[in-house]
């Protein structure tokens, strides 16, 4: 594996400053932010300098029940050999559910949310990464989540699942502690015995990031300073093998550059510290704790098996559910946690709002306070079905249908933007569409 470093999550609003920032060996770049054909002249200055790019997917949906979707994977092989990158990165989470396996509506979480630790879902994820794995020209590392929520039933815990996962698919990982710190305080999981039971020569590189403690739970923000128990895991970690590269990942509210190098140098007094701490007898606990598994790429594909139908099916009902209680209000499925997931519901809503903000700041222009309130109102009544930019165009047609705003200019540039974006209202086939087409013209 490419001994990568220590990088920094590449992001426009810092991007002159990753730049100028001493010491990054590599960035990371979401890659749904990356248009191929317009590279960013940021990302373009970096790889003449000779500074590596990973693309790390948010969108692929490698634990949804429906096997991976043939455009979304050749859009990331694109951006994986437009930017000359050795790995791509995506999520062991589901993003969606519903449709054809269960006969219901498709529901988009907007978010990456956990798969149950079961044989059902294990069966499906490595099939699904193996479906990724051929279509990618580079190799794939996946990467463990936080959750706010716990599946009931799970029959194995993280670090068991992630090393089935290694081993049955040679896929490498992407190992996030501070998400182990999430789970640690969300779900009571010892980041220690996960460490331990992982297989840490699968290890492509680590996430560090911050985050904040609200409703008695820890949200995994990217947009707060680094904890000290984060870098304490970092440490731990350390001391067992060295990751091949460490990165910073910080996704809003972004400080001074020299606040961000000092959470880089304390990356690196981190890393440090581990490796002083790593000894014969580490090692040895370390290799008697859990065989050490096939080198990437060498698993046997016959003995793996593949997800029966069966399997697919009963995990998109379940996913299913679960989902449709987040954003669409139906009842908490058995064994949930009702108040947990009212926290991940409206932590859901919250990022809808803050995304779709992002993708039509024109919004914000135009409702100003009166923008989040509104959308937040929307989104409980009407889930996100087919991406933010249709989600925009959706609340603003909602507002003008309710008469909304109350104000005539406001609600006079409303209509032009929704217009403007969505097309021409379509030829009314009924007298309910005749309405709907008077009422956005007026």
């Amino acid at each position: 594996m490419q001994r990568l470093g220590t990088g920094i999550g590449w992001r426009p609003e810092i991007a002159d400053a990753v730049e100028r920032m001493p010491g990054v060996d590599w960035v990371e770049a979401v890659a749904e932010n990356v248009c191929p054909g317009h590279l960013p002249e940021s990302l373009l200055r970096l790889r003449e300098r000779g500074v590596t790019v990973v693309p790390h997917g948010v969108s692929l949906g490698l634990g949804d029940a429906e096997r991976p979707d043939p455009g979304r994977l050749a859009a990331l092989a694109e951006r994986a050999e437009v930017l000359g990158s050795p790995l791509v990165t995506e999520h062991i989470a589901f993003v969606r559910a519903g449709g054809p396996l269960t006969a219901s509506p498709r529901l988009e979480a907007g978010h990456l949310l956990p798969v149950p630790r079961t044989r059902d879902a294990l069966d499906v994820l490595c099939e699904n990464v193996r479906i990724a794995q051929d279509a990618l020209p580079v190799p794939l590392a996946v990467e463990n989540i936080a959750a706010l929520i716990s599946w009931p039933g799970e029959e194995m815990t993280e670090g068991q699942f992630l090393y089935e996962l290694a081993d049955r698919t040679g896929v490498r990982l992407l190992i996030d502690v501070a998400n182990l710190h999430t789970n640690h305080v969300n779900r009571g999981e010892d980041p220690a015995k996960a460490l331990a039971e992982l297989p840490l020569e699968a290890i492509a590189y680590v996430h560090v990031a911050g985050g904040f403690a609200r409703d008695g739970v820890w949200h995994d923000s990217h947009a707060h300073p680094v904890p000290r128990p984060v870098l304490d895991i970092l440490t731990d970690l350390a001391s067992r093998i060295t990751p091949p590269g460490v990165l910073l990942e910080r996704d809003e509210n972004f400080p001074e550059p020299a606040e961000l190098e000092g959470e880089l140098t304390a990356i690196r007094e981190a890393l440090a510290e581990g490796t002083r701490t790593r000894t014969g007898a580490t090692v040895a606990a370390r290799d008697l704790a859990a065989p050490t598994p096939e080198p990437a790429g060498s698993a046997d594909p016959v003995s793996s098996g593949s997800a029966s139908d069966a399997a697919r099916q009963r995990l998109a009902l379940a996913q299913a559910a679960l989902l449709s209680a987040l954003v669409a209000g139906t009842p908490v499925p058995e064994g949930f946690d009702g108040a947990r997931l009212g926290v991940q519901a409206r932590a859901l809503a919250g990022k809808r709002a803050d995304v779709v903000a992002k993708v039509a700041p024109e919004l914000l222009g135009i409702l100003g306070a009166a923008y989040r309130p509104s959308f937040l109102a929307y989104a409980q009544r009407h889930p996100m079905t087919a991406g933010y930019r249709r989600d925009a165009l959706d609340f603003a047609e909602r507002l003008l249908l309710a008469g909304r705003p109350q104000e005539a200019r406001s609600r006079r540039e409303l209509r032009e933007w929704w217009l403007e974006r969505s097309g021409s209202a379509p030829r009314p086939r009924s007298r309910m569409a005749r309405a709907r087409r008077v009422l956005l013209r007026r």
